[in-house]
């Protein structure tokens, strides 16, 4: 009996293809990228000269801020909790009125597309605003205060949320919907029983992230009058108070970590 013989030669994986028009297209990419990065300088007048020029500033700035006032930490303790609870008021407010859009958005769920483009570009619209300008608009029509600020995490959350879980659902596996569809389902079934189960830990890890984003954008928003601690930042910068202001970015700082470190935590357990 005849046996096979075996090729005892590596497998060797894909290789990329390095044949020499390959390689010039290459080559050619990485010099127009090259070339737009120093039209782009040019353009803009960023050079290393600078930096080099604002070294000695930068020193003298760091100086002004250490050591910090840390007999300003009471002072400045009540609206770093009203910062973080803006951003939790933004992130969850926002979140709940992505869902049913996200499930509107869905290109796998069924839904009229003359119901799921106009959702999607609306979404397209309010991605495009950044939270700085929602916040100066509600400043303006609601006055200084952290309401606005609210308002104005409420409108990037729900845009940020609603487009990363629309693509979650639409990656989803379309198996048990196909199968709950067979049997007679009805949409709002597949839904419940298809599509939440699947999509639910993607959604609860996008609105961890969003919160973390949302913490640090509120430390910002008090630049415009939107409440928190942003407030008394733009005063201690406005009176040269830096020793003042390394505090407020010191306790910022902490905060976030923290916030970043529990997220994360949670976020693996979920996925």
């Amino acid at each position: 009996m005849m046996k096979t013989p075996v090729s005892t030669a590596p497998i060797n994986p894909a290789a990329p293809d390095l044949s020499p028009p390959h390689k010039y297209k290459q080559l050619a990419g990485w010099l127009v990228l090259f070339a737009v990065l120093i039209a782009c300088s040019i353009r803009t007048d960023v050079t290393p000269y600078q930096l080099i020029v604002g070294l000695p500033q930068m020193g003298s700035l760091l100086q002004e801020m250490f050591p910090p006032d840390w007999s300003y930490l009471p002072t400045i303790w009540g609206p770093m909790m009203e910062t973080v609870q803006i951003a939790i008021l933004g992130t969850t407010l926002g979140g709940l009125l992505a869902i049913p859009v996200a499930l509107l958005c869905a290109s796998n769920l069924g839904i009229s597309r003359f119901v799921s483009l106009p959702a999607r570009m609306m979404l397209n619209l309010i991605r495009t605003i950044p939270d700085l300008l929602f916040a100066a608009i509600f400043v303006a029509v609601f006055g200084i205060g952290p309401f606005a600020g609210m308002l104005a995490l409420v409108f990037f959350s729900f845009g940020l949320i609603a487009k990363l879980t629309f693509e979650a659902i639409e990656a989803i596996d379309p198996g048990p919907l196909e199968a709950m569809s067979a049997v007679g389902a009805n949409r709002m079934q597949i839904i419940m029983f298809g599509v939440v189960p699947q999509a639910l830990p993607y959604f609860m890890s996008y609105l961890l992230y969003t919160f973390e984003v949302n913490v640090r954008a509120a430390s910002v928003l008090g630049l415009v009058g939107a409440g928190g601690i942003g407030l008394l930042l733009d005063r201690a910068l406005g009176l040269f108070r830096y020793d003042r202001a390394s505090i407020i970015v010191l306790l910022t700082l902490v905060i976030v970590l923290v916030i970043d470190y529990g997220s994360t935590i949670i976020r693996r357990k979920l996925l």
